[in-house]
């Protein structure tokens, strides 16, 4: 069966819940390719032709006035992005590039509309997903106009530690101006916040980082957001 090739989304939440007839309408004209680095997905203003997952690799989100670009999100299988402009059908706000070797799952946006009308459970998890991506921008501000650069580099590299399974010692997955340009820094600002950072345990040599004393970074932190 067609279905059979996307059962590594049948799981995710957007998905879950939905009927067998609705997930083959779903995928009938979905495809799945693999990227290599640093190849523009999607283009802001364009019109959103497809839904995309990540499945492999990293995704960042970036958006691009007159010769400024800044880094507004960082996409991780598996993650859908550019959901709201699919269902809206409405151009993109944000363009999109790989940033590794990715595998992405395109979904024409005109069967994601289609189910959506037909499915209240696919329609439900829409909600649930855009509500996500709400929360998530909500923070991302707050933390952005309420935490110094230096909290927001220690948020940054503790969740960082959280996803990479809790290990002191990792790598950044993409390059420091990249960073920098996510947490609404200047590059020379994310150097003097790395320095900063040393008192509480955090060594850097290149694109490494060894966190020595996480309970002190995370006492530092506060990664819940501020309320």
């Amino acid at each position: 069966m067609q279905v059979d090739k996307f059962l590594e989304i049948r799981g995710l939440p957007l998905f879950t819940n939905i009927s067998e007839e609705s997930f083959a309408g779903l995928t009938r004209g979905a495809y799945v390719q693999t990227f290599p680095p640093m190849v523009e997905l999607i283009t802001e203003g364009e019109a959103a032709d497809f839904l995309q997952i990540v499945l492999s690799g990293t995704v960042e989100l970036f958006a691009s006035w007159r010769d400024r670009q800044t880094t507004m999100a960082t996409v991780w299988p598996y993650s859908t992005f550019i959901l709201a402009a699919t269902i809206k059908d409405r151009p993109y706000l944000m363009s999109a590039r790989t940033l590794k070797k990715s595998r992405i799952m395109l979904i024409p946006s005109e069967d994601v509309r289609a189910v959506y009308d037909a499915d209240p459970e696919f329609s439900r998890s829409i909600v649930v997903e855009l509500a996500s991506y709400y929360r998530s921008s909500v923070r991302n501000i707050k933390s952005i106009k309420l935490r110094t650069s230096k909290e927001r580099l220690a948020n940054y590299l503790i969740k960082y530690y959280w996803r990479n399974g809790q290990e002191a010692l990792f790598e950044l997955p993409f390059e420091k101006r990249r960073l920098a340009s996510y947490l609404s820094m200047t590059p020379e600002n994310l150097s003097r916040a790395f320095k900063a950072l040393r008192v509480f345990g955090v060594k850097v040599a290149g694109q490494k980082i060894h966190l020595t004393d996480v309970d002190a970074l995370e006492a530092f932190a506060r990664p819940k957001e501020p309320r």
